[in-house]
Order: C-alpha cells, then sequence, then structure tokens
C-alpha cells in the first residue's frame, strides 16, 4: 500500500493544529473520516506517527521524520499543479542566471522590457559567479545565463550580446598622479601595490589581471571586495585604482562621490558579454528573443556611457578582448 498526498496533507494539518477536531476543521472534512487517512498511513510507515493525549497530540520521532518529508514532498506537488496551470493557461517561466558585475546595471532595463513584451512571463533571476551559474545551467536549475565569453563550459550554445570596454577608476587625486607620468596610461603601466579588485571566484578580477599582465599571486594586489559597489567606494575614497567596465560605470559614478573614471588609448580593452543555454534545451523563440532583449539594454547602458565620456555611439574605436 502507498501513502497518497491527502493523507500527507490530513497529516501535516494534525501536526500544525496539535488536535484531530481542529485539523480535520482546517481540512473540511470529518473527524473520524481524518483518523482513518491518519492510521492509514501510520500503516504504511509502520507504526505510529502522534502519541494521542486527551487534548492534543505529540509527535512520535518517526512523526518527525515523516513530517519533514511529508513538508517537502507537498512543496513538490504543489510546485508542480502551478506549472500545471500556468501551461494551460498560456503563462510561461523564465529562470536566468546573471553574474554580479553585470546583474545591478542590466536587470532592471531588461526585466522591464521582458514584461512589456509578454505579461504572461513568469522570471526568477539568480545572481552568482561564472563557477556557480554553470553548475546551475548543467543542473537544469537555470534555463540561461549572462556572463563573460567564453564561458568555459561544455555542452553550450554562446551568443555575444555586447561589448563592455574596462575604463581606468579611482579619486581625482589618484588619476592627477598617475596622469602626471604622461598621458595615456596603459594597463600594463600600472603597478600590482596600486590596484584594488573583487575578491576571487568573480571572473572580473581574473580579466582585469590578464589585461594588466599580472599573476593574482602577487601580494601587493588588495583583492579584498565583495562587490563592485564596495570596490567603487573604497576607490572614490582614495585607497588605490581599479578597471571598471563601462555598464557598471554611470551607476558606480552617480553612487560614489568622488570616483573618476577615464579611457584607455587605443586598442581598449574589454569582456564580451553574452547569453547561454544548454545545446540540449530548445531554443526555438524564447532564447532569441531573450538575447535580443539583453543585447539592447546592455548596449543602450555602454553607448550612452561612451556618449558621456566623449566618444558617440558608433564613433570608431578600436577594442582588444581580453
Amino acid at each position: 500500500m502507498n501513502f497518497t498526498l491527502r493523507q500527507l496533507t490530513y497529516f501535516q494539518a494534525l501536526c500544525a493544529h496539535r488536535n484531530f477536531g481542529r485539523a480535520a476543521e482546517a481540512c473540511h472534512v470529518s473527524q473520524p473520516a481524518l483518523s482513518v487517512q491518519i492510521r492509514a498511513l501510520e500503516d504504511v510507515m509502520g507504526g505510529p506517527l502522534v502519541e494521542r493525549r486527551a487534548r492534543d497530540v505529540v509527535l512520535t520521532p518517526l512523526g518527525r521524520q515523516v513530517l519533514a518529508q511529508a513538508d517537502a514532498v507537498l512543496q513538490a506537488a504543489e510546485t508542480l499543479a502551478r506549472t500545471a496551470r500556468e501551461q494551460s493557461s498560456g503563462r510561461r517561466s523564465l529562470v536566468l542566471g546573471v553574474i554580479p558585475t553585470v546583474a545591478p546595471y542590466l536587470l532592471p532595463g531588461t526585466l522591464a522590457q521582458l514584461r512589456a513584451v509578454d505579461l504572461q512571463l513568469a522570471i526568477q533571476v539568480r545572481e552568482a559567479t561564472t563557477e556557480r551559474l554553470l553548475a546551475l545551467l548543467q543542473a537544469g536549475e537555470l534555463d540561461a545565463a549572462v556572463l563573460a565569453l567564453p564561458s568555459g563550459g561544455n555542452g553550450l550554445v554562446e551568443v555575444e550580446l555586447f561589448r563592455d570596454r574596462f575604463l581606468l577608476a579611482g579619486s581625482c587625486n589618484r588619476l592627477e598622479q598617475i596622469n602626471a607620468h604622461g598621458p595615456g596610461i596603459r594597463p600594463q603601466d600600472l603597478r600590482s601595490e596600486q590596484l584594488m579588485l573583487l575578491e576571487d571566484g568573480h571572473c572580473l578580477t581574473d580579466q582585469a589581471l590578464d589585461i594588466c599582465g599580472m599573476q593574482r599571486t602577487a601580494p601587493e594586489i588588495n583583492m579584498g571586495a565583495g562587490s563592485l559597489a564596495t570596490l567603487s567606494r573604497l576607490v572614490a575614497a582614495g585607497f588605490g585604482l581599479t578597471l571598471m567596465p563601462e555598464i557598471a560605470a554611470q551607476a558606480e559614478c552617480g553612487g560614489a562621490e568622488g570616483l573618476r573614471v577615464q579611457r584607455f588609448p587605443e586598442p581598449q580593452p574589454y569582456r564580451r558579454i553574452g547569453l547561454v543555454r544548454r545545446d540540449s534545451t530548445d531554443g526555438e523563440g524564447w532564447f532569441e528573443q531573450l538575447a535580443e532583449v539583453v543585447r539592447s539594454v546592455g548596449e543602450g547602458i555602454v553607448s550612452q556611457c561612451r556618449q558621456d565620456s566623449g566618444h558617440a555611439p558608433g564613433a570608431p574605436a578600436e577594442d582588444h578582448e581580453t
């Protein structure tokens, strides 16, 4: 004999109300009907789930184990039921992963445009490092992810969305000091003791080190910031210099008083931001539509940054990929 979802529901109610009568009332059944189902569940589980007392019940050790599993089973069943309802009503879902150095700047505009295009779309967002996003994608917990290319993952379809150039960021005094040695400071001209970067695990740190021709083992490099927001405020306060992606520049300059950015001479270093999915996933329609929306938002942000810093959108500029 197998247990049923009804039995688990009745048992869950009994544990919540600690009384057969109140549990039966909550489940809209008679007390004898609820008692029969609890007995049947106990027969399946091989022992009593509750100690029956005059006015209440107390869980047995077996009952505690069954309750924990019942909660998980009923939650999963509700998720399946919701999926079926959404499917029958035409409502679609999307679970999107985004790396932390892109998410705060790209997501607001992207989510707004996606909802404007499809009001029936239910969107969930996961923000995590590239390594974590790839693991979630391979496990089927994400439908797609926005990250820097190449992703390094296997069995993926990758589409480039836009190119995100790197700027040199620091306080006014810091930038004046470094520019005093001559115009056109290049990434390779920076000294390791001048740099502040994100902590290990962020692909932006690896990209910055590669651009500057440095090894992460250099003891002088400060790699302690957990987010671009924290890094920007430390740099704005004069604690060092950093490489700032264009997509974050306007937001961080607005949020960190005293933060200034300047462009590197040509060829300007950049990273490729792309959208990836499993190659086993049917990408017909939704993937192309998602890529177009994210591309539009991302290109709009970086183009505005270039325009504000004296580089009009579309102006010729030679880039150097990291």
